[in-house]
């Protein structure tokens, strides 16, 4: 079991993350709610970043049979780990290695176990990317009210 995953969207839904389909100020409640519940620190490794202490990362399931790609949660992460979870956007950045040997830290894996780990999460992006998936973000309201409840 890993500790760190990566976490890839299908090619379909890239550049429509929760913070491009909600209003500006319904996000911020929403990343500094989780920053808050995390004490600002990474919520995997319990690091946090020299710029900024936590970053706010969406956790998505996916339902492949019916091609809906549904928000779960926020999670806290340091850049670091966030950088794990976009490891593809980490490797077209050049920041391939920080992200590769942060999530051979993190799990304690070797170089070799981590590149399987990656060949597959990609094998899977790929099948995924074949399709059009739809997005399902009514946790981000249900959170919200919930929120402004407190």
């Amino acid at each position: 079991m890993c500790k760190l995953t990566i976490e890839l969207v299908p090619q379909s839904t890239w550049k429509q993350n929760l913070r491009s389909l909600v209003s500006k100020s319904d996000w911020d409640k929403l990343r500094r709610h989780c920053y808050k519940e995390a004490e600002y620190r990474c919520e995997v490794c319990g690091g946090v970043g020299s710029k900024h202490p936590a970053e706010c990362h969406e956790i998505w399931s996916f339902d492949d049979e019916k091609k809906i790609q549904t928000l779960t949660g926020l999670v806290a992460l340091c850049p670091s780990c966030h950088l794990v979870k976009h490891i593809g956007f980490a490797g077209v950045s050049g920041k391939r290695e920080i992200a590769f040997q942060q999530l051979c830290d993190v799990n304690g894996w070797t170089e070799n176990e981590a590149d399987d780990y990656i060949v597959e999460c990609f094998n899977i992006w790929n099948t995924r990317s074949q399709d059009h998936w739809l997005l399902d973000i009514k946790w981000a309201s249900d959170k919200l009210k919930e929120i402004s409840d407190e």
